[in-house]
């Protein structure tokens, strides 16, 4: 059986199970674990993986692995070849049924003689919307949908995000002492979590399409932004600066690694714009820059999610104007104290505790020596 992924393998079972007794939600969990082997590499596309099982046995799996490319179901079809006739397909996300970049799967479904069709979420492009099921139902397909629907949802969380709001998700992570500090008095911060926090934020990194930082956080920490190895692909680095004042010695300015973007104001001198040009920097100038206008300028190319590492004032105007939507922060047993010592979070303009953004779907654990906690702004934040 042919497979896409390197770790394509079958359900790991205990011993003694069979693969017949693996039911809709265990193939469904398997489609989730390839999807989820593809993260970093698909957008604009989705993250879906489709397995084929016939007669309780698995013939075919596969995952879609970048735009313009055969998508999940054709791949686990020509997987399973004749074995696919009368078997059942199960897919993360609805099939498609319309030309694109690609053929509609669901025609690729039905001539293969698939007799049943599995789907974990509805697909919330306009273009596909209910679509694909509504055509296999009509062919005399048997579907199923809604199977292990919230972890579907979530493992497309940024292309939901993008498909209903017209931007790409933000993410926001930072560390910070018990103490909500980011940094000592003198701006020093490395490191404040501990190794295993910093490998879980270069996977992070490495699902995500770009990472963005502020000027600042350039001059005082020279990042490198990439995965570090921990994994196969680097995000596009990206930074925000007004004036371009930026350190000429910054690692950022070697593009070997990931390609580096810089958005500035359309009325910086041409000098400075060239000089990183010259690097192999791109430089993009707007009328007006903010959070806004660069996810829009990311959503026009195609990005899917974002993630910002940058400092308070930056992440302070980046929540208030609706560029981020979750929030990972890893708290480290460690306190330094120090009234001058900043925290992760700039003036948000709120004066009472009443208006206090309160985070929904919050969730915490343990990593390494650290705590992450992970929640999600409101759609909608509250009134200043």
């Amino acid at each position: 059986m042919a497979t896409v992924g390197e770790h394509s393998t079958a359900p790991v079972k205990e011993e003694g199970d069979l693969t017949a007794e693996w039911g809709d939600e265990a193939w469904m969990r398997r489609c989730l674990v390839l999807a989820g082997q593809m993260a970093g590499k698909t957008a604009p596309n989705p993250l879906v993986g489709a397995v084929v099982v016939r007669e309780g046995q698995l013939v075919g799996e596969g995952a879609h692995p970048g735009a313009g490319h055969p998508h999940a179901e054709v791949f686990a079809l020509q997987a399973a070849a004749d074995q696919a006739r009368r078997a059942t397909l199960y897919v993360n996300l609805e099939p498609c049924n319309h030309y694109g970049r690609t053929p509609p799967c669901t025609e690729a479904i039905l001539q293969a003689g698939i007799a049943r069709v599995v789907v974990g979420m509805v697909d919330p492009d306009e273009r596909v919307s209910g679509q694909g099921i509504e055509r296999l139902r009509q062919a005399g397909v048997e579907v199923t949908v809604g199977v292990a629907e919230a972890d579907c949802q979530k493992i497309n969380e940024a292309f939901v995000h993008r498909c209903v709001y017209r931007r790409p998700f933000g993410i926001f992570k930072y560390a910070m002492t018990l103490d909500g500090k980011i940094a000592t008095s003198t701006g020093h911060s490395q490191w404040i979590s501990g190794l295993a926090a910093r490998t879980e934020v270069h996977r992070l990194r490495a699902s995500c399409d770009a990472v963005i930082v502020g000027g600042n956080t350039v001059r005082r920490d020279d990042p490198l932004l990439t995965s570090h190895g921990v994994c196969d692909r680097n995000p596009c680095r990206i930074i925000m600066s007004r004036q371009l004042n930026l350190p000429e010695t910054a690692q950022l300015w070697d593009v070997t690694p990931a390609p580096t973007q810089v958005f500035t104001q359309a009325d910086v001198p041409p000098e400075r714009q060239q000089a990183l040009m010259e690097r192999g920097v791109e430089v993009i100038a707007l009328p007006r820059l903010t959070p806004a206008t660069v996810m829009a300028t990311l959503y026009g190319r195609g990005y899917l999610s974002v993630l910002w590492e940058c400092g308070g004032t930056l992440a302070a105007q980046a929540i208030a104007d609706g560029s981020i939507q979750k929030i990972w922060a890893f708290v480290a047993a460690k306190v330094i104290g120090g009234q001058t010592a900043p925290g992760p979070i700039g003036d948000l303009g709120i004066d009472h505790m009443t208006q206090a953004i309160a985070l929904k779907s919050f969730s915490w654990h343990a990593v390494g020596s650290d705590l992450l906690l992970e929640g999600y702004l409101p759609n909608t934040l509250p009134q200043k």
